[in-house]
């Protein structure tokens, strides 16, 4: 598929961060991609990732110091959740997942994607990753999902949360909201995006944010010191639903991040030990249905 563009890999060799991360920490963001010739990606993808298989995501885990994960079904795998699944079965229950589904799927289905370990659903609104949901299509599954406890998880720019801050108030499900919002880091905090972002988590007590992705924000570049301000503002705000993840193997990204800086963030987003100790333990722990 010459038309479909492949994306870089990953850093080879991330260092060992600064800060050590606490016993039982998440990364509640993250994709396993491939092996091709056992989990193919779908003639539709909008980009063609190179392999990032379970044996790399747990020596990056390993390095890191991160316990538990979150694995996000990402775009080219489609709605073939296996590789999600798979992972999780290995996983002796340090992982849970977030499934890509569409109305094809029928209530057993969902029941065993539920059974396998996956937490909830994800939609994209990016237009970069395929054409945006069907609102009403949306509707129906959120629906259906709520009888399972799963919450949804967007990937909704900042900039249209206004437009869909009364549908998001109305949703009978938590919803957990990608990457900061990928605000631009350069408009400040003041930017009408980002104020929206704030209001809607301080407001609606069903909505999450996950503080993750410096590199599609920050406009300064490694290791996007210039992120931290608008992390903590966002931690600040309600410290019980916040979320910290990598994006680890980081697809389409403007500039390839090390994920040893990744981590020595975190103490920048939450200065105080007990908050960080929210963002990286407690909250996963509770949104994703975490096991002692």
């Amino acid at each position: 598929m010459t038309s479909v563009p492949t994306i870089p890999p990953p850093h080879p060799d991330p260092r060992v961060p600064s800060f050590k991360l606490p016993p039982g920490s998440c990364d509640t963001h993250c994709h396993i991609f491939g092996p091709d010739r056992l989990y193919p990606y779908v003639p539709e993808r909008p980009y063609t990732p190179p392999d990032a298989p379970l044996e790399m995501f747990r020596a990056l885990h390993d390095r890191l110091g991160v316990e538990r994960a979150v694995i996000v079904n990402a775009t080219p795998h489609g709605r073939d959740n296996r590789v999600v699944a798979d992972a999780i079965a290995q996983s002796g229950g340090r992982y849970k997942g977030i499934a890509n589904v569409d109305e094809t799927f029928d209530d057993r289905q969902l029941r065993e994607l539920a059974e396998a370990g996956i937490e909830g659903c994800r939609f994209t609104f990016l237009p970069r990753l395929g054409k945006l949901p069907d609102m009403s299509a949306f509707d129906r599954i959120v629906e259906r999902i709520a009888g399972l406890g799963w919450h949804v998880d967007l990937y909704l720019p900042a900039t249209l949360i206004p437009e869909f801050r009364p549908r998001l108030m109305n949703l009978p499900v938590s919803y957990v909201l990608d990457h900061m919002g990928v605000i631009d880091a350069s408009q400040g905090l003041e930017q009408p995006g980002f104020v929206a972002l704030l209001d809607l988590l301080r407001d609606d007590e069903k909505c999450w944010v996950k503080v993750s992705c410096p590199e599609r924000i920050s406009r300064a570049g490694p290791p996007f010191h210039d992120v931290a301000p608008f992390g903590r503002a966002l931690v600040e705000a309600a410290p019980d639903r916040v979320l910290w993840g990598t994006d680890w193997p980081h697809p389409n990204v403007p500039v390839m991040p090390d994920d040893g800086d990744l981590v020595d963030l975190v103490p920048l987003y939450a200065p105080d030990p007990a908050t960080r100790q929210k963002l990286l333990v407690d909250n996963p722990t509770r949104l994703f249905r975490f096991g002692p």
